[in-house]
């Protein structure tokens, strides 16, 4: 097994269009893996194999591949210090829709390159992208793509990092050029130019002098870079006021590397990958700046039988720790499990503990995975990526491990579905074909939900959004071969309480023989902030104050559970509550006739009753848009926005266009990218994503109510 030292596990990261399949594919080119280079616009990308993405250009799912990469080189050739470094790489998409992909591959990474385009900036995908990574800690470096288009700013955009995202950006190079005329960069470090040779795709490069007209430029940004990362190394700040010339390379790259891996710099790059240049220099800082499994902290876990925190070691001795985070169907090897290896060592055909089930789980095959293709391997360490076959039930997001050192690690964070669709098989003999398709899906993407509609037996598909299910229904189309018809789009509401009240409710039915009684007295509204807070992910407080055993211990948690389960439908319109409280204070119960089942029922009867007296109300889910557009539809699309209900929150210019920023309720958007089209004569563009549910207005949610109580009434 390769040295852990050069192995880099690292996501690519941006919003879309910035350019990131395109990136991995020049990645793989230059790594030997492929022998020619696939372009996303002629769908051909290797990364990009699903019948959707090669028709849409977009990426839908991350696809991992493996690689290997010669470093340190001298103008690309190899020298007697020169090592093979192990790259685990995931090409994650863009399109907010499929956000979880990104999600779940941030888990994973050791390391990110963060891809901006030097036309547009940060936008708001590379926002929501740099939380992901904020959240996992997930060190980066920032990689300005597109320096050949018209409308290219570097220096802009290493601006828009530090101002947008609160990140401390230091640029490493400069660009020589821009737009047709962008033919390299400075390095910082060395103070040389880099050209890049087009006849051999960039493989090779000329080291120049810095030219004359950036000389100043470079030696102020150099400046920077050295204060920038002088606190990780007390000796470079102290030649840099002696001598700044006595600084080496090496002292350079190694404060870089600290300081980038303790998440307080963001290294900058610049390139064009279509053009390929630049990528050669990023697989190099990949190599210089990212942390390899054994740089980062020992993974924490909890030990499921005492509760105790556990650390593993990135060490191949240390007991097999590993998390399952992503599920894929092959229509040849059957399903596939992505896991990322922690600690210890597994051979294929050996068994590992799944701890959420408790089950015993034998991992027949482990893969190596190149986007859709496998190759097998005989076995796999500490600091690894991999796929597993054989397995029964492993779902994303469990832990795996030794059998003797069982241990549950942090899970990742799974957004909440926004838009649903009613889904019907055409045929009879589709019924049992969806049901299947259905279950696997659901089992691929944790942002997939579904339920059934109880009064009309419907199938509710729930996604990210409209695209998400459009691809949803597409893949059991080609896929499974299931022909279904689809309703229009449905907003997901939800319900929430704005009063808390008492409420006694008493259950008795006395059918002949033995009889159905209980009796609770509690207190309902919504649940505490503090505890929301406290407790993410949760929804229902519950609260015991029974003394003096006016209701037995053991029916509390059959109480608890009925009022749990209600909140799937709330009593406005069957919508999911939020979050309630729930204090049982008194009751009684009945020697004969109490049982779990009866207390229950009665705490279901009660939420029923109480809901409608605590003041519920529908929330709606608002979305937070961006539309960029030429100043002269500017009236147009404000106009348009605020017919929609829209909040406006801010204007700013980009590139010699009109940013506009808006909140708006998602009910009001379908439909809107047409729309907008029209009435910009196709130039502005518009990107969305989910913000936060807020109360809906009276009208509006009184519409609501009637179309769902009058579909009751067919």
């Amino acid at each position: 097994m390769a040295d852990l030292k050069f192995q880099r596990n690292f996501g690519i990261a941006a919003h879309i269009d910035a350019g990131k399949t395109t990136t991995t594919e020049r990645i793989l080119r230059y790594t030997g893996m492929i022998h020619k280079i696939g372009e996303v616009h002629d769908g051909a990308a290797t990364t990009d194999w699903m019948e959707q993405e090669k028709e849409r250009g977009i990426t839908i799912t991350s696809a991992a591949v493996s690689c290997q990469w010669t470093f340190p080189t001298v103008l690309g050739k190899v020298t007697p210090d020169t090592q093979k470094y192990y790259f685990n790489i995931i090409d994650t998409p863009g399109h907010v829709d499929f956000t979880v992909e990104v999600e779940r591959s941030m888990r994973v990474l050791d390391g990110l390159i963060a891809l901006f385009s030097a036309v547009d900036g940060v936008e708001p995908q590379s926002e929501t992208v740099w939380r992901q990574a904020n959240r996992y800690k997930v060190p980066r470096i920032g990689f300005v793509n597109k320096m050949d288009r018209s409308g290219a700013d570097f220096l802009m955009v290493v601006r828009q990092v530090k101002e947008m995202l609160g990140a401390k950006a230091v640029p490493l190079q400069l660009p020589i050029g821009a737009e047709d005329d962008f033919t390299g960069v400075v390095d910082l470090i060395k103070m040389k130019g880099i050209i890049w040779h087009m006849e051999t795709e960039g493989m090779t490069f000329d080291e120049i002098p810095v030219p004359a007209d950036m000389v100043e430029e470079a030696n102020e940004w150099r400046q920077n870079l050295i204060e920038a990362v002088a606190e990780y190394d007390d000796k470079l700040l102290e030649k840099f006021f002696d001598d700044p010339t006595t600084i080496s390379e090496d002292e350079v790259h190694e404060a870089i590397r600290k300081a980038t891996i303790d998440l307080s710099i963001v290294p900058m790059m610049c390139g064009s990958s279509f053009k390929n240049k630049g990528v050669q220099t990023a697989l190099d800082a990949v190599c210089r700046y990212l942390p390899s499994p054994i740089d980062i902290d020992a993974v924490e876990g909890i030990n499921p039988e005492n509760g105790e925190i556990v650390r593993r070691q990135p060490n191949a001795s240390e007991p097999f720790t590993a998390l399952a985070f992503k599920i894929m169907t092959d229509p040849f090897v059957g399903r596939l499990a992505f896991f990322r290896v922690y600690a210890g060592h597994l051979d294929a055909g050996s068994y590992v503990l799944n701890v959420r089930s408790g089950k015993k789980e034998r991992i027949s095959r482990i893969m190596k995975m190149f986007a859709n293709k496998q190759n097998p391997i005989d076995s796999i360490e500490a600091g690894d990526i991999g796929a597993a076959v054989g397995f029964k039930e492993i779902k994303t997001g469990d832990t795996l491990c030794d059998e003797d050192h069982p241990i549950v690690l942090e899970n990742m964070f799974i957004p909440e579905p926004v838009i649903s669709v009613a889904v019907e098989p055409k045929a009879q003999a589709d019924v049992d074909r969806m049901g299947m398709a259905i279950g696997k899906l659901v089992e691929e993407d944790p942002t997939l939900r579904v339920r059934t509609d109880e009064e009309t037996g419907q199938t509710i598909l729930s996604g990210m959004g409209e695209l998400h299910l459009e691809i949803i229904v597409d893949r059991m189309r080609r896929e499974f071969k299931v022909e279904v018809n689809q309703g229009a789009p449905q907003v997901a509401y939800k319900e929430a309480f704005h009063a808390t009240i008492q409420h006694r409710e008493t259950l008795k039915k006395q059918t002949g023989g033995r009889g159905k009684f209980a009796d609770i007295v509690f207190e309902f509204g919504p649940a505490d902030a503090e505890w929301l807070t406290e407790n993410p992910g949760k929804s229902t407080q519950f609260v015991n104050d029974i003394f003096g055993g006016s209701i037995p211990r053991e029916f509390i948690p059959a109480i608890q559970k009925g009022f749990e389960q209600s909140m799937n439908t709330g009593v406005l319109a069957n919508y999911p509550v939020v979050s309630m409280k729930v204090r049982i204070f008194d009751g009684s119960f009945h020697q004969v006739d109490s049982d779990s089942m009866s207390f229950e029922l009665c705490a279901k009867g009660g939420f029923r009753e109480a809901a409608r007296k605590a003041k519920p109300v529908l929330l709606e889910p608002i979305m937070k848009i961006e539309v960029i557009t030429p100043e002269l539809y500017m009236g147009d699309v404000t106009g348009d926005l605020n017919r929609r209900r829209g909040m406006l929150e801010g204007m700013d210019s980009r590139a010699g266009a009109q940013v506009i920023k808006a909140k708006v309720p998602l009910s009001e958007m379908f439909g809107y990218v047409t729309q907008l089209r029209s009435l910009s004569s196709g130039r502005a563009s518009s990107t969305m994503e989910f913000s936060h549910y807020s109360p809906a207005p009276n009208n509006i949610a009184e519409e609501v109510i009637a179309r769902i109580k009058g579909k009751s009434k067919d």
